[in-house]
């Protein structure tokens, strides 16, 4: 996984309220995993599978590798794609088996901490080249990898293990897109009109987020990592980009037309640090107490930097975005967007 996907950090599990309550919100039409799952080996234990629509099953789904059939309501799930979990979870299971970004101790981030409770849960060793014989002693039903980045040679392997949904034909790795993913991880599950409504819950919220904020439209905002020296900006087409896009932003530019297809992010030297500027910055950094200028003197250069609308946001706000899942939305809404705000007060 490439060092803009992953810094390692321990866990923080505190959830504010507000954020709870939009979370438990979104998920009221649902109702709670508790209500959804069904019994595993261990009441306290992850698997267990949920109860499926009438009709949902033997489905069919198309991806990058081709289509997966998944005839049963799955009851042991591994979440292989690092955000995957958290549409599980918020559909009401727990996976077997998940991987995650590594600044999170489990991979999964405080928003699930409830639907997660005190379940045991298992991190995989790699989304992209993931150790099959840890995966296959998980003994799933389904493996999902909608958020992954591994090959066609893998998931071949994988395919030996359970059924694999892979990330939809056409799409780049770790770019797919926070409603289709949704979508096809509820198929996979046998619910996909709860898919639907999640989709349709955090649209509202966030639809709700740009009526609060008209000023957010059609600015510019870039997201971006330090590492080595050198800036990770993020594409419109990352998790980090979909989230500033949803708020009515626009990544600058000077970054999108750096955009060779292949990739999630941009790389920008310290001496091309000019692609970052525009009406917000967002740095994802491990330390809160980062400061730009001094990492890069040229910083001081930037417009953004001058108007003071430079956001280091903390690991949580950072994963939320970076999850961009529609229960990590709802979090990154409660802390990130206030935080925004007032930086082109």
């Amino acid at each position: 996984m490439s060092p803009l996907c992953s810094t390692p950090r321990a866990r923080v599990r505190v959830l504010s309220s507000a954020a709870a309550l939009a979370a438990l919100t979104l998920l009221s039409a649902c109702g709670s995993a508790a209500d959804n799952a069904s019994g595993g080996e261990d009441a306290d234990g992850p698997g267990g599978g949920v109860a499926a629509e009438a009709g949902a099953f033997p489905v069919t789904i198309e991806h990058e590798f081709g289509e997966t059939t998944v005839t049963e309501a799955p009851e042991r799930i591994v979440t292989l794609g690092v955000t995957d979990a958290d549409a599980v979870l918020a559909l009401g299971a727990v996976p077997v088996g998940n991987a995650g970004f590594s600044f999170f101790e489990t991979g999964l981030g405080p928003w699930t901490d409830d639907l997660v409770g005190d379940a045991e849960t298992t991190l995989l060793d790699s989304d992209s080249e993931p150790n099959i014989e840890q995966i296959a002693t998980l003994e799933p039903d389904l493996i999902i990898g909608v958020s992954a980045g591994f090959d066609e040679a893998v998931y071949e392997d994988l395919s030996q293990i359970a059924p694999v949904v892979a990330r939809p034909a056409g799409t780049a790795a770790y770019a797919v897109p926070r409603e289709e993913a949704t979508a096809a991880i509820a198929a996979a599950m046998g619910v996909p009109d709860e898919g639907a409504e999640l989709n349709a819950e955090t649209d509202a919220l966030l639809a709700e987020v740009r009526a609060e904020h008209p000023e957010f439209a059609d600015l510019t905002g870039a997201a971006v990592l330090p590492y080595d020296g050198k800036f990770g900006a993020f594409l419109p087409g990352d998790a980090r980009g979909q989230f500033l896009a949803s708020l009515g932003f626009e990544i600058p530019e000077a970054i999108t037309e750096q955009d060779t297809g292949e990739s999630f992010f941009v790389e920008v030297p310290a001496e091309n640090v000019e692609w970052l500027d525009g009406d917000v910055l967002l740095v994802l950094s491990d330390d809160e107490d980062y400061d730009v200028v001094e990492a890069a003197p040229v910083f001081a250069d930037l417009d953004v930097v001058r108007e003071d609308a430079v956001v280091v946001t903390t690991i949580d706000q950072r994963g939320a975005m970076t999850y961009n899942s529609v229960l990590s939305i709802p979090y990154a809404v409660d802390t990130l967007v206030p935080r925004l705000a007032d930086a082109l007060a």
